[in-house]
């Protein structure tokens, strides 16, 4: 808005400066590191893909063994212009000129200091300034002459936000494999890997130190899915088994015999597998109800993000959604979450004996404030958005630890979970992995759409969850993920 200069200013906006108003000598600076998050948004606006310029691609160009990933020269003359659309003149003004010379390169994580100062003024409206751009400690980057048409009517502008521009910055996986691998391979049964998805998943897991696979199946049928991907069986155990169900359950015998620590799906289905493991007589039960886990890595999330139960439980009870929410809680401590904000999900984030969701979210919600549920902070009933976005939350005046910071998800039902966490991976492109918990062993139902990087996460998932049962501690470094 047009405004007269003796008039006070809004918060938060901003006056620019007019032609007539400036004077040479005039100076205005900005401060500003360089994050990868700038690096990436240029490549992509600019489609630079310079690997000297790209983080994660750099390479070691002066022989000092570091990787040099340098700022690009233009990005660091955007900045400069940034002061003078912004602070100097301000709202208004015109690039018309600039000439730019570097010296000292700048780097990823470099503090900068951007300034410009008014060198001349010329022929209205024209202005020349003399810019610069150095590091923190004072060596020069770039400088040079800019000249600009500066506004020639004052305005005053409002505090604005940009459209949210969503990158893959986090890789909350690659964090979990590595903490998976410092441990020693978990000797795990891998059930019916006859074909070449099912065997190369367990393979690859053991390239990556995750697991010992022990193959249970038809040998004839393992030995043609190896033949299939070009790999060798040399140095693997074999057990023999005639059909899915038959390896399911002697699966779970290597588990008793504790030649085994952990279960892989091969190609069978589900319910085959997981009749063996929660079988009364010699199953796995553990005195928990089983439950899956669905951990995803979410572009817009500083933290993994855990949701239960999408596969496993259809309508669970109230006795049942106990024991989801502990195992979740369980799950998420191993993978270093100190203590797991739980959001116990509904349609509503108010009790309303209308909807049983919300009451079953308010009972489990007092038992954990009780102790009946451990290891976590759990509170219930919250709608989906004041349960993960902070402003939702405060909108609706929630006043709870979890209400817009919520690790964990728990679901009122199964089809709530799965249309959840498939809108999240095919929607909103996160990666997602999965494991089953509350039985004697982690138990991995990988799928055949599962790309190789869900397949390592699972198996990290169930080498932490394993990790964790046995000795009550974390292997990945504990974290206190703010909201």
């Amino acid at each position: 808005m047009n405004a007269p200069a003796d008039l006070p200013l809004p918060a938060g906006s901003r006056a620019n400066r007019t032609w007539d108003e400036l004077r040479v000598g005039d100076a205005a600076s900005i401060q500003r590191s360089v994050t990868e998050r700038d690096l990436y948004l240029f490549a992509h606006a600019s489609g630079n893909l310079n690997p000297m310029t790209t983080p994660g691609q750099a390479m070691d160009l002066d022989g000092d063994g570091v990787d040099d990933c340098f700022v690009p020269s233009m990005w660091i003359a955007s900045l400069v212009s940034s002061v003078l659309g912004n602070v100097l003149p301000g709202t208004g003004t015109r690039y018309r000129e600039a000439q730019m010379a570097f010296g000292e390169p700048a780097r990823l994580g470099d503090a900068l200091q951007v300034s410009v100062r008014v060198a001349e003024k010329l022929a209205a409206p024209a202005v020349l300034f003399a810019t610069e751009v150095r590091h923190a400690d004072g060596r020069l980057i770039a400088s040079g002459p800019v000249r600009v048409e500066a506004p020639t009517q004052r305005v005053v502008a409002g505090a604005r936000e940009l459209p949210a521009v969503l990158l893959d910055a986090h890789d909350h996986f690659a964090r979990l494999i590595e903490a998976a691998a410092a441990l020693p391979a978990m000797p795990t049964a891998v059930v019916w890997p006859d074909d070449a998805n099912a065997l190369g998943g367990a393979l690859l897991a053991r390239e990556r130190g995750l697991i010992v696979p022990l193959l249970v199946g038809a040998r004839a049928g393992i030995a043609a899915a190896a033949q299939a991907l070009g790999a060798s069986l040399d140095g693997l155990q074999i057990v023999e088994a005639g059909d899915p169900r038959q390896a399911a359950a002697r699966a779970v015998e290597l588990v008793h015999a504790q030649q085994a620590r952990a279960i892989m799906k091969g190609n069978l289905h589900s319910d085959e597998l997981l009749a063996q493991v929660v079988r009364k007589d010699g199953g796995l039960r553990s005195g928990r109800r089983i439950s899956h886990v669905f951990v995803l890595d979410v572009a817009t999330l500083a933290h993994p993000l855990f949701i239960t139960d999408a596969a496993i439980n259809v309508a669970p009870d109230l006795p049942t959604k106990v024991d989801i929410t502990q195992n979740a809680i369980d799950l998420a401590r191993a993978c270093g979450v100190a203590c797991p904000r739980v959001a116990l999900l509904s349609a509503v984030e108010t009790v309303n004996l209308a909807i049983p969701s919300s009451m079953d979210a308010a009972i489990i919600a007092k038992m954990a404030e009780r102790g009946q549920i451990t290891g976590g902070i759990v509170d219930g009933p919250l709608a989906m958005d004041n349960a993960i976005d902070a402003g939702a939350a405060r909108v609706k005046k929630l006043a709870s630890p979890v209400a817009g910071a919520a690790q964990v998800l728990v679901v009122p039902n199964i089809e709530a979970g799965n249309m959840l966490a498939k809108q999240l991976t095919f929607v909103s492109m996160a990666h997602s992995a999965g494991l089953v918990v509350g039985a004697k062993v982690p138990v991995m139902l990988t799928s055949r759409a599962d790309d190789e990087r869900a397949r390592l996460a699972s198996c990290a998932l169930a080498q932490l969850s394993e990790h964790f049962m046995r000795t009550g501690q974390s292997a990945v470094p504990l974290q206190e993920v703010q909201a």
